[in-house]
């Protein structure tokens, strides 16, 4: 489906939701992920990244989180967080304070071991058979 100007925009957008392990950073996703992407690029001044490595929670206090995605960002769960409309790009602020590679922090988000990520990865990526469509089943 390509968006015209007709297109109803919402019915465009959900059809992008058929991807599997894919979330597009929707403006809906914007909207529902404004305090956990506010937190993540706090992270970008080295005394936040300081004060949130000393004190997690007491960091974590000051900011206008869900209990989700506070409980998220504790466990370094990044698929939940972009489901809670957590960017990647903002999210690798929190990899870069755990010291984690983006790569490497990208491969928690996988059913695969750091290793075998990046040879998945130098190998020349995952496979698109299996992963096209959900409702479609291939």
């Amino acid at each position: 489906m390509t968006a015209t100007p007709q297109t109803d925009i919402h019915a465009y957008l959900a059809e992008l939701e058929d991807i599997p392990g894919t979330r597009v950073f929707t403006a809906r996703r914007a909207r529902a992920g404004y305090w956990i992407n506010q937190f993540a690029m706090s992270l970008i001044k080295p005394e936040n990244r300081d004060r949130f490595r000393a004190d997690e929670d007491a960091y974590l206090a000051e900011w206008q989180l869900s209990d989700d995605a506070r409980a998220a960002i504790r466990r370094r769960d990044y698929n939940a967080l972009l489901e809670l409309g957590g960017n990647i790009y903002f999210l690798s602020k929190i990899f870069s304070t755990d010291g984690l590679p983006f790569a490497e922090a990208v491969s928690t988000m996988t059913d695969m071991s750091w290793p075998e990520y990046r040879q998945m990865m130098m190998d020349g990526g995952r496979s698109p058979e299996g992963v096209r469509s959900i409702k479609g089943g291939y």
